[in-house]
């Protein structure tokens, strides 16, 4: 089956990568990466040339087997950076083995990386770099067939005056002299290049389990040792739930607070924001999410980003088994109730006959993957394959499904086609007719191809939501009420984090409350000093739909000490909004623009409409 993906510009169908090695200078001072790759290629058919992802790359030179060859880069494709051809001086045949050695560096234009200043970080001494590949961002940092239909190994030599981190396995260092090491890694599992990842500080690691160390700088590396004491138990479910784990080792590093993600889900080595480390533990379901990766995504991965939703409906699915596992099914309900809140934001967003509500969206425009990130591939890939577990008949049929479908398509890239047909192979092989006449009935057409919310509103449990719901409803019927007596500070002094977040979402989907009553809520709850973060944005966000202006400064302190998307982009988009929001808006992100990672400047810019 020849190999389709609209995001990449690479000859992919007439040769194939296998391994990856970097050798990596990092230099600080000139903020850049160089240094040179080696390719080993597989040729799949005759073919006179190679074509790779680049995207502002300097390319200096590159050679077959010792031997220099010609190479051009072409003019750069909108979303998708610039072709690299390198002409072969001769055809070779299919099965034919190549080693192509490419030498290059990164440039100032590169978003694969961000290098922080020593101000930008914890310690506020030493400077800092980190990598984010997902989705099409690899091709920023290495000359690659950046797909994720590709499949690799990979291994690494990076010289740095600082401590290398990477997604893969690190097997020694040495000195390079003049205050420099050399750290060498390895990763043999194969996997796809958007999960290369580098991250290279003052960093110190703690240990936490018998696989496991949690790394960041040495300010913040006790609390988070204590914050994530819990990850061994994550993968000892999962491991139960699925197959044995792969990778070897489960490392954390706490990133540098820009990092534009909640987390990301690197072999080895998984990326957290700093916004998770609540003190209390009440945010590290984000753990669980990435460990979950370490199947869905990372040994069974998409084969383009048209089919992302195989990557995180999967894994949202199996975080939420993994947390009704630890702490029983109602929390795994609640958790759903939440995730199907931010489904409806996504798709109230880009509207519901939006291309980018659709699971399984057409991006063969060349439109760039981020454009389309949102909660739909997470939170409509999960209601699916809720629905299908419902519909079949519960966890004791679906669970070995789960387990059998990373069997069947470890280590490959696979599309939502051969998902469905091993779905219904499977359900016929052990459960019969009955079982496939269940399955039939299921608009799977609508879920995968259907713009919106989906097709089935799913019912979930709401016992721990009641009480939310109940005192949302309160407030909100005390809207034209002056007296507010019956409020106390009891009233959510037994809540947990996520009721508190559930009871505030709830309340944004009434009409923004009049002022009195915020000021009340926030005298009574003490709402502007929590420091949850989902809490604290969820009662940022109520407060700027009523335009309640005391909340500006905080919006304007919390959107600018951390730089996760999924706070600072609706916040802005909010505030934007606001009366007398815009110029702060827009103020704010202007003068703070450089503490942003590259992916989420270039989104906030067009939330605020300083970019179409």
């Amino acid at each position: 089956m020849s190999l389709y993906d609209p995001s990449s510009l690479a000859n992919l169908s007439e040769i194939k990568t296998t391994h990856i090695h970097l050798n990596w200078n990092i230099s600080f001072d000139e903020r850049k990466i160089s240094g040179h790759v080696i390719l080993d290629l597989l040729a799949l058919a005759k073919v006179d040339k190679i074509i790779l992802d680049t995207s502002y790359l300097d390319i200096k030179s590159a050679s077959i087997d010792g031997q220099n060859v010609k190479f051009h880069v072409a003019d750069r494709h909108p979303s998708l950076g610039s072709a690299l051809t390198i002409e072969l001086s001769q055809a070779v045949e299919q099965g034919s083995e190549l080693k192509l050695k490419i030498d290059y560096s990164t440039t100032d234009k590169c978003t694969a990386v961000q290098f922080l200043e020593p101000e930008q970080t914890l310690g506020k001494k030493h400077p800092y770099l980190f990598s984010q590949c997902q989705a099409i961002h690899a091709r920023s940092f290495a000359p690659v067939q950046d797909s994720p239909g590709v499949k690799v190994t990979y291994s690494a030599a990076v010289t740095s005056p600082l401590r290398v981190l990477m997604s893969a396995l690190h097997t020694s260092e040495e000195d390079a002299g003049d205050g420099l090491k050399t750290y060498h890694f390895v990763q043999k599992t194969t996997m796809p290049s958007y999960l290369i990842a580098i991250a290279a500080g003052n960093l110190e690691g703690r240990n936490i389990g018998p696989r496991s160390t949690v790394w960041c700088e040495p300010e913040m590396v006790d609390e988070c040792a204590e914050e994530f004491q819990d990850t061994e138990s994550f993968i000892a479910t999962g491991e139960k739930l699925l197959t044995p784990y792969e990778w070897g080792r489960y490392d954390l590093l706490v990133l540098p607070p820009s990092f534009p993600y909640g987390g990301m889900e690197n072999p080895c080595l998984t990326f957290v924001t700093p916004t998770i480390v609540a003190g209390d533990k009440s945010a590290v379901d984000v753990v669980a999410h990435e460990i979950s990766h370490s199947w869905m995504g990372n040994l069974v991965t998409t084969c383009n980003w048209e089919h992302f939703w195989l990557n995180e409906g999967w894994t949202v699915f199996v975080e939420r088994k993994i947390l009704a596992y630890l702490h029983g099914e109602l929390e795994r309900q609640f958790s759903a109730i939440i995730g199907w809140k931010a489904l409806k934001e996504s798709v109230n967003l880009f509207g519901a006959d939006s291309p980018a509500t659709i699971l399984k969206p057409d991006l063969s425009s060349g439109i760039d993957p981020d454009d389309y990130f949102s909660s739909i591939p997470y939170e409509k890939g999960f209601n699916l394959l809720y629905h299908i577990e419902k519909t079949v008949g519960g966890a004791a049929v679906f669970e070995p499904f789960m387990k059998a479908h990373v069997e069947q398509f470890a280590s490959q890239s696979i599309t939502t086609e051969q998902w469905k047909a091993f779905l219904y192979k499977y359900m016929e092989e052990h459960h019969g007719k009955e079982v496939v006449d269940k399955l039939n009935t299921i608009d799977f057409d609508t879920w995968i191809n259907g713009k919106g919310m989906p097709p089935v509103t799913p019912h979930f449990d709401t016992t721990l939501a009641d009480q939310c719901y109940a005192l949302a409803k309160r407030w909100d019927e005390a809207r034209n009420s002056d007296d507010l007596s019956s409020f106390t500070p009891t009233d959510i002094e037994k809540f947990t984090s996520t009721q508190k977040i559930v009871f505030l979402e709830k309340l944004t989907d009434c009409e923004p409350l009049p002022h009195r009553l915020l000021a009340r809520m926030d005298e009574l709850y003490k709402m502007t000093n929590i420091r949850n973060a989902d809490v604290r944005f969820r009662w940022q966000q109520l407060c700027v739909m009523a335009s309640y202006k005391p909340i500006y400064p905080h919006v304007v302190a919390f959107v600018t000490e951390q730089g996760r998307m999924k706070f600072v982009r609706p916040l802005y988009r909010l505030l934007y909004k606001a009366e007398d929001g815009s110029e702060l808006a827009r103020e704010t992100y202007l003068k703070h623009r450089n503490f942003y990672h590259p992916i989420a400047s270039a989104l906030i810019e067009k939330d605020i409409g300083l970019k179409q």
